[in-house]
């Protein structure tokens, strides 16, 4: 894999310094709205799962500042791993490594977010969803991104709970607390992290090694990958049936969890199957591709069965 030239990434370096040539989409890219918008949906989940009453109003604006919050999380990870994203092929476009915004203007962009979204959702919702969110913010930006990623090849998996908090800060902005079945969602998107991001190493270890980031491809080797990629996934899709074993969704959700589990577990074992020296990947690719299908499809059953049930937010 060619690593992108930086002079050819960024094509700004020759302006005048004190001129900025950012866009609103380029402030837009700073959120990480793709991540941003699996952010939302599990968090949209949580909200309506929960039982109890919420405003309407209060429901929406608890979902903008989760959402808030995960931009100000992606934007505090730009800021800090400009370094690394400019020497890697598919991060060397972001705004910060290619010079369309100054990395002390991303900083107090993440930062002026996540003040506004944790109190936002203090002072209209509750402060106990508000401090889970604070919390989620700073174990993104600063225990993951600034600790652990170039630190630990579990990296990854230690890293994968700042993902997984958002359905319990939506189920926390209706009840006040946490319990078994938030939880359980927690436990699905922080389960379904390893094999994901692993998946997606094995096929970027020369982006990776070039960037100095220890992911467990890197370090331990694909053979060793494979392995954990397999174990989590053996773990991973029972879990992602326990809502319907649980009682907290119906045997409509069960079969599809089931399903898309079998899938995501024939996927896995070619992927663990692979050839050692297997340039092209081809198994690892398709299992991280289907699993962004797999997390989205099972949080969408879950919203579908509670949209219906509740018949909205009030």
């Amino acid at each position: 894999m060619t690593l992108i030239d930086a002079s050819i990434d960024n094509p700004v370096r020759d302006e005048p310094r004190g001129i900025s040539l950012a866009e609103p989409r380029d402030f837009f890219a700073l959120l990480k709205p793709r991540v941003m918008s699996l952010v939302v949906l599990t968090a949209i989940t949580g909200l309506l799962m929960a039982p109890g009453h919420i405003d309407a109003t209060l429901g929406c604006i608890a979902i903008l500042s989760i959402a808030l919050g995960a931009g100000a999380a992606g934007a505090l990870n730009m800021w800090y791993d400009a370094d690394i994203d400019a020497v890697m092929a598919r991060t060397a476009r972001r705004p910060v490594p290619a010079g369309r915004i100054a990395p002390e203007t991303a900083l107090a962009f993440g930062l002026g977010m996540a003040g506004l979204s944790v109190m936002l959702l203090g002072l209209a919702v509750n402060w106990f969803a508000a401090s889970l969110l604070a919390f989620t913010i700073f174990f993104y930006a600063v225990v993951y991104t600034m600790g652990l990623k170039r630190w630990t090849p579990q990296n990854i998996v230690i890293g994968g709970a700042a993902g997984a908090f958002p359905p319990m800060i939506g189920w926390a902005s209706v009840t006040g607390g946490v319990s078994v079945e938030s939880v359980t969602l927690f436990l699905i998107i922080f389960l379904w992290t390893p094999p994901h991001f692993w998946a997606l190493a094995m096929f970027r270890m020369r982006d990776y090694g070039a960037a100095g980031v220890p992911m467990l491809p890197n370090v331990s080797g694909e053979a060793a990958t494979r392995f954990q990629i397999l174990l989590y996934s053996l773990i991973l899709v029972p879990v992602g049936v326990a809502p319907y074993v649980l009682g907290f969704a119906s045997m409509a959700y069960g079969f599809v969890a089931i399903v898309l589990g079998a899938e995501f577990l024939r996927l896995a074992w070619k992927t663990f199957r692979m050839a050692d020296g297997d340039t092209a990947m081809v198994p690892a690719k398709k299992l991280f591709g289907f699993s962004i299908l797999y997390l989205f499809a099972l949080f969408a059953a879950l919203l579908a069965e509670a949209a219906l049930t509740r018949g909205g937010l009030v």
